[in-house]
């Protein structure tokens, strides 16, 4: 069997701490599992009780069903939320596409490297497995185990290059599914260093840029939960 590096290896998410409205946040230890619920109260968010500068990070998510045009339901590494000059890492469940998840990362708050890839299931059915692997100069996101996207640090000399840096809702760049092989590595001189807690996250995105990101909120099947379990976190 093949050694995971140093690098990689994981350890179950053993504490969380609720950064607000701890009340529709449970964690169940022995179950291995972590519900959030968005109803009228609204969500919560929930994070790991350290930080990283590296590794690798997952856990199985099932997302909410029924009409979820306007939630946000998310799996991410942030080094704190609150400030605008955070270095973020990011799968983002858009209520208005059970079907697709986002993938994008920021650097000292610039974000605009926005990727939906269509997943071939409706992400509320069942458990699916999310996968950060974020190294100093690389980032590997994986659905099931498929690699969906990577994006590497820039290190040779010229202007930097983007594709697809839109705001919120406005031509996201549409990326390979998770049946297929990840996109072309991608070469940027800006690139997460954390450290970075990890979170998760459900919330009410209805209203950012007038809908189009995660569609409107409508509300009609509340309450809504996003289940997540088997989270792993790096062990160094």
């Amino acid at each position: 069997m093949e050694k995971v590096p140093d690098l990689h290896r994981t350890e179950e998410l053993s504490a969380i701490a609720v950064d607000y409205c701890p009340e529709v946040c449970q964690h169940f230890p022995e179950q291995r599992e972590i519900s959030v619920t968005f109803d009228e109260r609204g969500g919560a968010r929930w994070r790991s009780t350290r930080r990283f500068s590296s590794g690798t990070f997952s856990a199985k998510i099932k997302t909410p069903s029924g009409n979820t045009s306007g939630l946000n339901s998310s799996f991410y590494l942030s080094t704190l939320e609150g400030p605008r000059d955070q270095d973020e890492i990011d799968f983002e469940f858009l209520g208005k596409d059970k079907g697709t998840v986002q993938t994008n990362f920021y650097t000292h708050g610039t974000g605009g490297r926005e990727v939906i890839h269509d997943l071939g299931f409706d992400s509320s059915q069942e458990f699916h497995e999310y996968t950060i692997k974020w190294e100093p100069d690389r980032i590997e996101w994986l659905v099931d185990g498929k690699s969906i996207r990577v994006a590497e640090k820039k290190t040779k000399e010229g202007p930097e290059e983007h594709e697809g840096k839109v705001g919120e809702g406005e031509g996201v760049k549409e990326g390979k599914g998770a049946g297929e092989e990840a996109l072309e590595e991608e070469e940027d001189e800006g690139f997460p260093t954390g450290p970075c807690f990890l979170y998760a996250s459900v919330w009410n995105a209805g209203e950012v840029n007038e809908g189009l990101w995660a569609g409107p909120y409508i509300g009609c099947d509340v309450p809504y939960v996003c289940v997540y379990k088997d989270v792993f976190v790096p062990c160094h």
